[in-house]
């Protein structure tokens, strides 16, 4: 007998663009929630956002709407085309709210209530509705939020910089957006709990700039607990040595060591063939390998030099010391390991990537969804609109709800 996914029953509006909202839209369509993305005429500005590599396609496929940047926070859903800037594409709007379980936003304080599409005008119909809601600075502060903005006000530019005095570095993938995405799904989940205790729904807020703090973690709690700014380090860890420096191999192999603990380093000596490093008052201890940090490293670099990266990484499994290849992202998903991660689609030559990334014997696992819509291609039933203000100009249902 085949699970259900666990969010089957759910019915998600999906008023928010970019990466955090889209995220948490596809990360509900993942568990088997219908999610319906309403979009404005002009559509999600991501649509737009195309690589030279996908520009110089020589296919059909190139013109799409659908950019690899779109594809990357969009599978399982149908598109939508309302202007909220009318009145018949609010009326249409509040039909299908009150029929939805979640809707996700991502306007800017204030530009909701203008739309009418708001927490209270929605809960007015819908007592039930969960609204999450995700703003650059808070719903006190209109300011328009943007990742790499929240990146260099948040401390991680300055971190991720080669190191002291060097300048600072965006991480390459929008990482304040994702922080974001997975506090919302995390308050949704929580508003979910909640509603079957209470009946109720209710607004859950969440901006980019409390999601990028909370992420500071050891490096806030520096601070906090010493008042002085922790130092970037490019990849090394500031209370570990050796762990994030990366090595290169005298077959080239460039690698990575995290050695967590005194008992791996003298593993990792050992495979060396340095044991007497483990024995030196410099290095037999993680404070003393964090103070003598600039020798170990120097040694380090040039014993990792004169030997097989592969064989040495082999060396390292076998004795259970963390250390890792550094792949390219195409290398990271060839490798086996990812294989679970994809999602196929219903063209073969199409895949994704799950954002889902958790797994339990007790549901189901998607085993495909439907590729990313098209500007306005949605589904007729179950979220159907009934009689409304739309035409053949609004882009109407074509497309069969999204496969489970």
């Amino acid at each position: 007998m085949s699970l259900p996914l666990p969010f089957a029953h759910l019915r998600v509006l999906e008023l928010a663009s970019v990466l955090a909202g889209p995220q948490v839209g596809q990360f509900f369509a993942e568990l088997g929630a219908e999610v319906l993305k309403i979009e404005s005429p002009a559509g999600d500005v991501t649509r737009t956002w195309k690589t030279s590599a996908e520009t110089a396609i020589p296919s059909a496929a190139a013109d799409t709407s659908v950019s690899a940047y779109f594809a990357a926070s969009n599978w399982g859903k149908s598109s939508l085309v309302l202007d909220l800037t009318t009145a018949a594409g609010q009326a249409d709007l509040h039909r299908l709210a009150a029929q939805a379980d979640i809707v996700l936003a991502s306007y800017k304080p204030g530009d909701a209530e203008k739309l009418r599409a708001d927490y209270a005008t929605l809960s007015a119909q819908n007592p039930r509705l969960l609204y999450g809601h995700l703003t650059g600075y808070g719903p006190a502060n209109t300011r328009a939020g943007y990742d790499a903005v929240l990146q260099a006000e948040a401390g991680f530019m300055y971190l991720n910089a080669p190191g002291p005095g060097q300048p600072p570095q965006k991480m390459p993938v929008a990482m304040v957006d994702l922080l974001a995405a997975h506090q919302l799904k995390e308050g949704l989940l929580t508003a979910l709990f909640q509603r079957e205790k209470t009946g109720s729904g209710a607004l859950v807020q969440v901006s980019l700039l409390d999601s990028a703090l909370s992420a500071l973690a050891n490096q806030a709690a520096t601070f906090l607990v010493t008042g002085r700014d922790p130092q970037p380090l490019g990849s090394g860890h500031p209370s570990i040595v050796p762990y994030g420096t990366v090595y290169r191999a005298a077959d080239g192999r460039a690698m990575v060591l995290a050695v967590g603990s005194d008992g791996q380093f003298r593993q990792l000596c050992a495979a060396l063939r340095r044991p007497e490093w483990a024995n030196d008052v410099r290095f037999a201890t993680n404070p003393a390998r964090v103070a003598h940090r600039p020798e170990l490293e120097a040694m380090l670099t040039a014993a990792i030099a004169a030997v097989s990266g592969d064989e040495l990484l082999a060396e390292l499994e076998r004795r259970a010391v963390p250390a890792g290849a550094v792949r390219t992202v195409g290398e990271a998903l060839r490798h086996p390991s990812a294989q679970p991660m994809l999602l196929p689609g219903a063209s073969p030559d199409m895949q994704g990537l799950r954002t889902v990334a958790f797994r339990s014997p007790q549901w189901a696992v998607a085993s495909q969804l439907s590729t990313p819509p098209g500007l306005g291609m949605a589904a007729v039933a179950p979220f159907s609109l009934g009689p409304s203000a739309l035409d053949e100009t609004t882009a109407p249902f074509t497309c069969v709800p999204p496969a489970t």
